[in-house]
């Protein structure tokens, strides 16, 4: 995809992400969750969950849908290390399997924080499933549960994820490069 100058290089196409949607969910139904809730993290993950979403209910499951806004970032670019709650969830989460969705683990505390506060509110069992896995700059230790794709160490958009709220909307995930 070619933007004036900008060229956005193809890393996961969205047939391979569809497919991979799929696997995952056979994975997470694998895991046999009890009153399964499904807890997305706000703003990257919004495609990302509710592809899942429905792909679970292709598997025969039915999750029930949460959704939470956590940031470490406000208004920089650099993470300040210091996870705050923007908008928190509504249900229960007490003897529950909860799935938290999130585009990106990189340096995993957003997800560490997420998986210790529903933890703490009692959750059964908190599993993580991400779109992308970024091993080289983790910060906590902290493995997902469900990993999409191993991601190289590159600033990706698409597929939810933007740059200065742009790209969210691409079908596939991919990386800005000037021309």
């Amino acid at each position: 995809m070619t933007a004036g100058d900008t060229h956005i290089r193809v890393l996961f196409d969205a047939a391979a992400i569809a497919a991979r949607n799929e696997a995952l969910a056979q994975d997470i139904k694998a895991a046999n969750p009890e009153h399964l809730l499904v807890i997305a993290v706000l703003k990257g993950s919004f495609i990302f969950a509710a592809d899942l979403i429905r792909a679970l209910h292709g598997a025969g499951l039915a999750p029930e849908v949460e959704f939470i806004s956590l940031s470490s970032y406000r208004e920089g670019t650099v993470s300040s290390g210091t996870v705050m709650i923007l908008h928190d969830v509504e249900s229960d989460v007490r003897g529950r399997d909860v799935v938290l969705v999130d585009d990106i683990l990189e340096s995993g505390r957003t997800l560490a924080y997420a998986k210790d506060l529903f933890a703490a509110r009692g959750a059964r069992r908190v599993l993580t499933c991400v779109l992308l896995e970024k091993p080289g700059k983790r910060a906590v230790s902290l493995n997902a549960d469900f990993v999409g794709f191993h991601c190289p160490d590159l600033f990706v958009v698409g597929y939810g994820m933007d740059v200065a709220h742009a790209y969210r909307q691409l079908p596939f995930v991919g990386v800005v490069e000037k021309s």
